[in-house]
Parts: C-alpha cells; sequence; structure tokens
C-alpha cells in the first residue's frame, strides 16, 4: 500500500528534469508589451538621451553606460518583477538540474569560441569590436564595466531577448523563437560598429552559438533564472579572466 501523500508526489513531480516540450516560463500579456517596449528606448532612445542632457556632459562612456543599465534594471525590476518571482520557483524545484545545465552550457561555449576564434584566425579580420570597447574602457574603469556585464547586463538582456522574444515567438514556433532571439541578440552586439565598418557583420556569427546556449538554457530549465545565471557566469569569467591577464 501506498502510503505517501498526494503532496509529497506532486513534490516529486515539481523536482523532475523539466523537458522543451513542458516548458511554461510565460509572462503576462502586460508584462511582455512593457519589456519589449523598453528594447528600442535602451538600444537607442536612452544611450541618445544622456550624450545629450547637459548633466552628464565631462562623465565617462563607462559612467554613462552603468548609468543606463542600472537605469535599465530598475525599469525592469518594476514591471516584471512578479515574472521573475514566479519564474524563481522552478529554479528551486530542480536546482541542481540547472546548475548542471549552466555547466554544460559554458563548457559547449568553450568549444563553440575555440572553433570560431580559430576560424576568425585564419580570416584576418582582426578583433571583435564589442570585446575591444569593453575591454578597453575595463582598462580605466573596470569596476564601472565589470558591474554592468556581470551583473546588470545579464538581467536586462535575458528579460528582453529569452523572457520577452523568444518566449513570446516559442508560443507559434520553438524554431523560429531560437532563430529570432539568435538574430536580433547579435545584432545588439555589432550592429553599431557595423554600421561604421561592414565587415564587422562578420562577427554576428561570434555571438550565435552563445546566444543559442541562453535560449537552450532558459529552455530546459523552465526559467529565466537559468539564463540570467549563465550570462552572469559567461560574462563574469570573462571580465576576471581579463582582469587577471592584464594584471600579470
Amino acid at each position: 500500500m501506498n502510503l505517501r501523500s498526494t503532496d509529497q508526489k506532486n513534490g516529486e513531480s515539481r523536482r523532475r528534469n523539466v523537458s522543451p516540450e513542458e516548458f511554461s516560463s510565460r509572462m503576462t500579456r502586460g508584462e511582455m508589451i512593457a519589456v519589449l517596449a523598453y528594447l528600442p528606448l535602451h538600444v537607442w532612445l536612452i544611450p541618445t538621451i544622456l550624450q545629450t542632457i547637459p548633466a552628464a556632459q565631462g562623465l565617462s562612456v563607462a559612467t554613462l553606460n552603468l548609468i543606463a543599465y542600472i537605469f535599465a534594471v530598475c525599469y525592469m525590476l518594476a514591471v516584471a518583477w512578479r515574472f521573475l518571482r514566479r519564474d524563481f520557483d522552478p529554479l528551486c524545484d530542480h536546482m541542481s538540474f540547472c546548475i548542471t545545465e549552466v555547466l554544460i552550457s559554458y563548457g559547449m561555449m568553450l568549444a563553440f569560441n575555440l572553433i570560431l576564434n580559430g576560424v576568425f584566425s585564419l580570416l584576418q579580420t582582426g578583433e571583435n569590436p564589442n570585446n575591444m570597447m569593453v575591454f578597453d574602457l575595463a582598462n580605466f574603469e573596470y569596476g564601472k564595466i565589470a558591474a554592468a556585464a556581470m551583473f546588470l547586463g545579464p538581467i536586462v538582456e535575458e528579460l528582453m531577448f529569452r523572457a520577452g522574444i523568444f518566449s513570446l515567438l516559442r508560443e507559434r514556433s520553438r524554431g523560429l523563437a531560437y532563430a529570432v532571439s539568435m538574430l536580433l541578440f547579435a545584432l545588439y552586439h555589432i550592429w553599431s560598429y557595423a554600421l561604421q565598418d561592414p565587415v564587422y557583420w562578420l562577427y554576428l556569427v561570434q555571438y550565435l552559438p552563445v546566444s543559442w546556449l541562453l535560449c537552450r538554457c532558459y529552455e530546459r530549465c523552465n526559467s529565466i533564472w537559468g539564463s540570467i545565471f549563465l550570462h552572469m557566469v559567461i560574462n563574469g569569467v570573462t571580465m576576471s579572466t581579463w582582469q587577471a591577464m592584464a594584471t600579470m
């Protein structure tokens, strides 16, 4: 005779690994509209305003970047706090599975980067312009750049590109959700440089594998926190490694 209660059975069921077919992370309609509406503001309007208002004159690029991300995080917390709280439960229900997914995804990213870096070395196209800018700024104001890259950026970008774009499109087509989210995430990092030099469009390719892995981690963990933590790990290890090498 099975004496376990229904609550115990349900608890065990919630702790099982979540497959893509069971993906249930969803924003409400209002949350989705508010998050996606911020994308053009974050990409163009907010930076433009910060560069033109008198109060910002004389501030460094790193400071302006940090201000933009602090504002973005405050906005996201205001409009998507309930979603973030709801999605924290699936993370806690299968914590070990999500940690494993983050680690596996990071290892896969290293393998992809090794291959792509080798290809770009053969093509002799130079360095990734976004990475060069980040590291150049970090030379002078590491703390501000690290805060934006390691903590603030992942929250903002994962809410926009994964919880927003990917989740919305996945309801219609899983393949389309991956393709559009991956492409827009790559464009987000490269478009401003590519408009100055068309050669930089090639670097879109470098962001596609990591974007795929972030989508995959979000989907498999069934929680936006999975991709947020993966994003934090990727940027955190990158910044920490760069700092260690720069001080040698």
